[in-house]
C-alpha cells in the first residue's frame, strides 16, 4: 500500500513540450511493464500546442480546473471523465493559458493490448539522454483503438448508489472498459462513516477530490494518492465528507491466440503523431 499526501511543491517542469510542470501523485513498477503506470497532476504553465497524435498505453484525464481542448474530438470540460484509449488519435490541440492554470489529474497505464508501459519512455525537457531516446525513431506497434474516439463522461448526470454494508457511503460508477474490465468510479464516505477498500485481484488506486478524513489512520485530505494492492484492505473514515476518485486496475489476460490487431509505425518514443515530421519539435 502506497499513502501520499499532496505535496504543493512537488511540481516539476517535466513535459516534453516544456509548457505543463508535473506532480507525481503516484508511480508503478517501471521494471514491470504491464503492472506500471503514472498518476499526474498536471498544471499547464504556457499556451499548449501538440499535433495529432496517440499513444501505445491507456489514458483517463480529469480536467480538476479548465478545459482540454481535444481537436477533432471536441473539449473535455472542467469536470468530465475521458477515457482515452490505446492507440486512439487525438488533437490537434491547442490551448491558451488560462486563468487560472489549467489543472488536471491523469492516469497512464498498460492497455488490454499487453504493450505495458516499460522503462525506457524518458519524461522531461531537462532529462536530455532521455530526450534523445524519445527522438530516436524505430518501429513500434500500436494498437488499433478498441472505441471509435475518446470516451467523455459527465459524471453529473450518474446517480450515486448505496454501498450495502456500508452505511453512509455511496458510489457513483462511471464504466468498466475493454477486456481487462478496468473500471472507473467515484465514492463518497459521509462525515462519521467509514468504507474498506480492497479487491482480491485489482489494484486500486484513489484520489481524494474533497474532504477529509483518514485512511489506515494516515490523514488525507484534497489530492492525497492511495495505492492499493490485490489483497490489501485500506480503511478509509471520514470527518469531513470524503469524495474519491478510484480507479480499478485487474491484470492485464493475453489473449491464447495472439491478436493480429496492431499496426507497426515507425515513430519516435511511443508517441505517433499524424505528421512524423512535426515530432521532430516535440
Amino acid at each position: 500500500m502506497k499513502i501520499a499526501p499532496f505535496d504543493e511543491n512537488a511540481f516539476k517542469m517535466d513535459h516534453p513540450r516544456g509548457t505543463v510542470s508535473f506532480n507525481y501523485l503516484l508511480m508503478g513498477d517501471r521494471s514491470k511493464p504491464l503492472e506500471n503506470y503514472r498518476y499526474i497532476l498536471g498544471r499547464q504553465e504556457a499556451d499548449f500546442l501538440m499535433p495529432r497524435h496517440a499513444h501505445t498505453f491507456e489514458q483517463i484525464r480529469l480536467p480538476l480546473v479548465g478545459d482540454m481542448n481535444l481537436g477533432e474530438q471536441g473539449i473535455l470540460h472542467e469536470g468530465e471523465v475521458g477515457y482515452f484509449p490505446e492507440g486512439q488519435t487525438y488533437g490537434p490541440q491547442d490551448d491558451p493559458l488560462g486563468d487560472p492554470k489549467q489543472l488536471q489529474l491523469v492516469l497512464q497505464f498498460g492497455g488490454a493490448s499487453a504493450l505495458g508501459m516499460g522503462a525506457g519512455r524518458g519524461r522531461g525537457p531537462d532529462n536530455k539522454e532521455a530526450q534523445a531516446e524519445r527522438r530516436a525513431r524505430r518501429e513500434v506497434k500500436f494498437p488499433r483503438p478498441r472505441y471509435n474516439g475518446v470516451v467523455i463522461s459527465n459524471p453529473t448526470h450518474f446517480n450515486y448508489l448505496p454501498v450495502p454494508g456500508w452505511p453512509g457511503v455511496e458510489r457513483k460508477h462511471i464504466g468498466t472498459y475493454t477486456e481487462r474490465r478496468f473500471w472507473i468510479e467515484y465514492i463518497r464516505i459521509a462525515a462519521g462513516a467509514e468504507w474498506i477498500a480492497g479487491s482480491d485481484d485489482a489494484r486500486r488506486l484513489t484520489v481524494v477530490l474533497s474532504g477529509a478524513g483518514t485512511v489506515e489512520d494516515t490523514a488525507i485530505g484534497r489530492l492525497a494518492a492511495v495505492e492499493v494492492d490485490p489483497g490489501e484492505k485500506a480503511r478509509y473514515v471520514a470527518t469531513d465528507e470524503l469524495v474519491l476518485f478510484n480507479v480499478g486496475l485487474p491484470p492485464i489476460q493475453e489473449p491464447a491466440v495472439p491478436s493480429d490487431q496492431f499496426d507497426v509505425i515507425t515513430t519516435d518514443g511511443g508517441i505517433r503523431f499524424e505528421n512524423p515530421k512535426e515530432a521532430d519539435n516535440g
